[in-house]
């Protein structure tokens, strides 16, 4: 019994040695026999694996075998808002199937990241054990959080924020897209026309877009999408919404849609649960979508409880995160990883329609 077990009262963990020793063989043995990387006989494994079960031990230590190979078997996923928030959202859902997806061949394991800001915080950025990182470019702090992985050398990966000095983006058409989506809406013959907009900085600050926020922007995604919408509406009426959600959605379509003198009729979301929440704030006031308001979304994803076939733009959420993975997994090979660039495509649904005669 160890000193400290003798003070704690704790039951000293047995080790390798211990199983080997019990088993009759020696500790190299008994390794290969838990790793199955080398030449045991199956009636040698069985002993070792007997005596193990007889021991209680469970393994060797992961700690220890992260220190042999150099590398902790974890890669992270930084994202913007809480956990909870995140998978509320079929696009951070969709991203992480793909991402998954490419990292399989590393048998690694996915961390969630959130970032408070809080470096004494038990896992975070700063301290925890990550041999590579994807970023997703729509965080407010997606530079700060990239400084931090820079300076402590940790390989990543974008999706979305344009990071340069060589790290390896996953891009989308953001303005090209949405110019799509606008020039529909053109088509249509509409010409009072308002976006809600994805956060653009830090703070995460609502309502109508300042040349103050729009000068403290640190989202590409956001800045992106709204000139997309200028490209075809120079004068456009911009909210900001705090998150990507229907909530903040339906706060900043009352806000779009509470005077009538003032009124669009068409609203360019640059989320498809924004453009639910505008859509909830429309009928709230007895508005019919699409004859009193066109809602056009962006990201293609099914939302409970709409009950309209959305326009939206569709991005292939999933192969943006299985590129990331993918690219992950050629950097921790030692090879180039570039970046990948996708496009979306248009879907004409329920919601848009031409204005009121």
């Amino acid at each position: 019994m160890t000193p400290e077990s003798a003070t704690t009262g704790a039951v000293p963990r047995p080790t390798l040695a211990d199983v080997a020793a019990r088993a009759g063989v020696s500790a190299s043995t008994a390794s290969l026999a838990f790793s199955g990387s080398g030449p045991v006989s199956d009636a040698t494994k069985e002993r070792v694996l007997a005596a193990a079960s007889e021991l209680g031990y469970a393994g060797p230590d992961p700690r220890a075998r992260s220190l042999r190979r150099g590398r902790s078997g974890i890669v992270g996923v930084v994202l913007e808002e809480r956990v909870r928030a995140a998978f509320l959202d079929p696009v951070k859902i969709q991203t992480l199937d793909g991402l998954a997806e490419g990292i399989a061949p590393l048998g690694a394991g996915l961390l969630l990241l959130t970032d408070s800001g809080d470096p004494a915080a038990p896992v975070s950025l700063d301290t925890a054990p990550l041999d590579a990182v994807v970023l997703i470019g729509c965080s407010p702090k997606f530079w700060k959080q990239m400084e931090t992985l820079q300076r402590r050398g940790i390989p990543m990966v974008a999706i979305e924020g344009a990071p340069g000095g060589g790290i390896p983006e996953i891009t989308i058409d953001n303005r090209e897209a949405t110019r799509l989506g606008a020039e529909h809406l053109r088509e249509l013959g509409h010409t009072e026309v308002a976006t809600v907009t994805l956060p653009f900085e830090p703070t995460r600050a609502r309502g109508p877009l300042t040349p103050e926020i729009e000068a403290a922007a640190t989202v590409d995604t956001s800045v992106a999408r709204l000139r997309g919408a200028r490209d075809v509406y120079p004068g456009v009426r911009v909210q900001v919404a705090g998150a990507s959600s229907i909530e903040e959605g339906l706060e900043s379509g009352r806000a779009l849609l509470a005077d009538a003198a003032t009124r669009p009729t068409a609203v360019i979301a640059q989320s498809d649960l924004l453009a639910a929440g505008v859509i909830q704030a429309a009928e709230e006031l007895g508005l019919d979508v699409p004859r009193d308001l066109s809602v056009v979304g962006f990201d293609g994803i099914r939302v409970d409880g709409l009950q309209h076939d959305l326009t939206t733009l569709v991005q292939p959420s999933v192969a943006k995160g299985r590129a990331a993975g993918e690219a992950i997994v050629h950097m921790l090979s030692g090879a180039d990883a570039a970046g990948t660039a996708f496009t979306s495509t248009l879907h004409i649904g329920d919601t848009t329609a031409p204005p009121r005669a």
